[in-house]
């Protein structure tokens, strides 16, 4: 069930990785989006009830027997059209136009050449300018379909922009999504409120609004219980559902003794003298550092703390009486990360513990308010709901904890470890002005030992690894550079305070081709 919006954009996504840029392109521009799979786009249309329509790029070609297509009744709605990429091929294939294999392509940065004037330029480009692009196409359109122009070309692509004003259709080869076309934020933004006519005006408090009314038609009389795991998610989830549903909602805040120095209480504080809302605190560091004991691989790690906090759960929840319905601070980046959001061919790249790691015989129905934002969306959303600026603005925290910062078998000494060296980092960021700068960071007990002197004595201990990115939506991410003096001041404070360690390094590696956590 998603949230109902009087003006929205449906982007179609044919499985391209950078499907979600779209979609906050869109929301930027002040107007709600969503998602749907090609396969779905029939029913998302149906039920959204969109002003118009962005077809994706893919990894597919439209030459390509059973590639994506779409459905007939897109183009029978008489809505504005936007193609990007394969969205322009599959628009010009399906419309009469002509399609060809490619024998070279365009990859990476390009120029287009501006031949004539269109609504998607206005205010941007004129005809006569050269603007620099992002291509990535193989295919390419060779023919137009009738009542479509041209209005701008590439070297490698004669149709670069392509415009039918009458029926409002517009297609580029070009993704305008991504940061590497400077102004295709604002080609997207010409699109929505030029084109389909919409005001712009979607804010985060329309939004709240909305998952309210959503929250207690799903929901109606029945209990929830929601999973606190320490970070902003949760936190935002759970106070968005309590105004929606008020005492029928009971938090459960988990204790696995994988938390960072000092969360539980902080958690704890916060919801019940705050907040008042029924809280159970359970403590259950025996139960999850016994069940990972042993463990290495890191999904099933994974695998196992989802499962074991759904046994939780459904503990809880018979204690005060029954409740049906379970709630996470789940957020779009986890479940594009864990399975296709939109249901296409997306690769899993890890399993989140409230997405992938959930057992098939859960006995409760989900409320996730949060499934459609980005993490930087949060925020905003807290703010909006008056949540305190020290956990709205606190770095992201992973609901396995520290299992996944410590590669190898979890155990209490490599927690209690991990758990003083991370404090450290993060004292020394915030001493140093920098917390709020950076958008993560961490420390990870590397499963390596290393020799080292320590007091003209031979060491042979862990080696400690630190981590810190900035980024706006965890999508993607850029290491952090630290002024010259910080890190060599940090690893000597870390080799000199936490015993277990003697040698400690930064991780430079940037998401992609990393991930920002290790595990």
């Amino acid at each position: 069930m998603t949230a109902e919006h009087n003006e929205s954009i449906l982007i179609i996504d044919f499985g391209s990785q950078v499907t979600q840029l779209i979609a906050r392109r869109v929301r930027e521009a002040g107007v709600y989006s969503e998602i749907a799979p090609f396969t779905t786009a029939a029913e998302a249309f149906e039920r959204m009830k969109p002003k118009g329509i962005i077809l994706s790029g893919s990894p597919a070609s439209v030459l390509e027997e059973g590639s994506p297509r779409v459905p007939q009744a897109i183009f029978d709605s008489g809505l504005p059209i936007l193609g990007i990429c394969y969205g322009q091929q599959v628009m010009m294939h399906q419309l009469g136009g002509t399609v060809q294999l490619g024998d070279s392509g365009e990859f990476g940065l390009a120029f287009i050449d501006i031949q004539d004037r269109c609504v998607l330029f206005d205010g941007l480009w004129q005809p006569g300018d050269s603007h620099q692009v992002w291509m990535s196409h193989g295919d390419k359109v060779t023919e137009l379909a009738p009542g479509f122009r041209p209005v701008a070309v590439s070297p490698g692509s004669p149709f670069a922009v392509v415009a039918d004003d009458a029926r409002r259709y517009y297609a580029t080869q070009f993704h305008m999504e991504v940061v590497h076309t400077p102004d295709g934020a604002k080609l997207l933004a010409n699109f929505v409120r030029h084109v389909c006519g919409l005001h712009g005006d979607w804010t985060m408090a329309e939004f709240r609004a909305a998952k309210v009314a959503e929250i207690r038609r799903q929901v109606g009389t029945g209990r929830v219980i929601c999973g606190l795991s320490g970070g902003v998610d949760s936190a935002v989830a759970a106070v968005l559902i309590h105004e929606a549903i008020g005492d029928q909602l009971t938090c459960v805040f988990v204790d696995h003794g994988l938390m960072r120095s000092g969360e539980a209480d902080q958690v704890v504080s916060l919801f019940r003298n705050s907040y008042n809302i029924p809280l159970v605190h359970v403590n259950a560091e025996a139960m999850f550092l016994e069940g990972l004991a042993g463990v290495t691989d890191p999904e099933k790690k994974r695998k196992f703390i989802g499962g074991a906090f759904i046994d939780l759960f459904e503990a809880e929840a018979k204690k005060i009486g029954g409740a049906e319905f379970l709630a996470q601070g789940t957020l779009y980046p986890d479940v594009i990360e864990s399975v296709s959001f939109t249901g296409g061919p997306s690769v899993t790249i890890k399993s989140h513990h409230n997405v992938g790691g959930l057992p098939e015989r859960m006995n409760m129905k989900l409320v996730e308010p949060l499934r459609e934002l980005f993490k930087d969306e949060v925020r905003v959303l807290g703010r909006e709901l008056g949540l305190p600026e020290a956990f709205v603005g606190r770095h992201p925290f992973p609901g396995p904890g520290l299992a996944i910062r410590i590669p190898g078998e979890v155990t209490k000494e490599r927690c209690d470890i991990l758990r003083k060296a991370d404090a450290i980092y993060l004292e020394e960021i915030r001493a140093a002005g920098l917390y709020d700068t950076i958008w993560q960071a961490f420390a990870v007990l590397l499963p390596v030992r290393s020799v080292g002197v320590m007091g003209d004595g031979r060491t042979y201990d862990s080696v400690l690894a630190l981590r810190a990115v900035t980024s706006t939506d965890g999508m993607t991410a850029v290491a952090f550079q630290f002024p010259g003096d910080f890190l060599p001041r940090v690893a000597t404070r870390l080799v000199n305070e936490v015993r277990g360690i003697n040698r400690v390094t930064y991780d430079y590696t940037s998401k992609p081709p990393g991930t920002i956590e290790w595990e």
